[in-house]
């Protein structure tokens, strides 16, 4: 029962990292050898089996002020809205510490190990160090596109893909990723003090 909860809790960090070819919209699971139930939108293995549709919509970030001084002095440092880092927050981790995407992207801003490391982050399951540099990350995104847009979708696709799209890729998933944090973000936004 155990290992079920903790797959199932892995759940949200597989919602935010799907690949673009995948159907985002569609539960798969199945059980490993040593009796571990595994779930995911983006099924990276062929055991996997589709369970149920998903609906989107319904899925909501869980309402927390419990990491906002944390996000509030992150924001701060690096000139980012806090708000904008909150949404970000939601939208990878639904503020889940110790959410871990099948990637490897990790904690409440879900970091790559390369990315943690390149923005001096030695513990990204400590919340203060995944806030600080998951925010300086998405500074230099927005520094390096100049607009949230482009800025989130290399957040979420790598900078790889906006630079060689010239723009948004063409993926359903960073699509749908940078509205639903722009949509969190109007929802924030209005949290912090200005």
């Amino acid at each position: 029962m155990h290992r079920a909860s903790l797959a199932a809790g892995l759940l949200v960090g597989a919602l935010c990292a799907a690949p673009a070819a995948a159907d985002t919209n569609t539960l798969y699971r199945f059980v490993d050898q040593d009796g571990t139930i595994h779930f995911s939108n983006v099924p990276s293995d062929p055991r996997f089996v589709a369970v149920r549709r998903l609906t989107p919509r319904r899925w909501a970030p869980r309402s927390t002020d419990e990491y906002d001084p944390l996000i509030a002095r992150a924001a701060a440092t690096h000139g980012v809205p806090p708000g904008l880092v909150k949404a970000v927050i939601a939208a990878e981790s639904n503020f889940n510490p110790r959410a871990h995407s099948p990637k490897g992207a990790q904690g409440l801003m879900q970091l790559m190990p390369a990315t943690a490391a390149d923005m001096g982050v030695r513990d990204p399951w400590r919340a203060e160090q995944n806030v600080e540099g998951g925010t300086r990350y998405l500074a230099r995104m927005l520094d390096r596109y100049g607009d949230w847009s482009r800025a989130l979708a290399a957040y979420n696709a790598g900078p790889e893909a906006v630079d060689r799209y010239s723009g948004i890729p063409p993926y359903r998933e960073t699509r749908q990723y940078v509205d639903r944090v722009l949509a969190y973000y109007r929802r924030y936004d209005a949290e912090f003090d200005r």
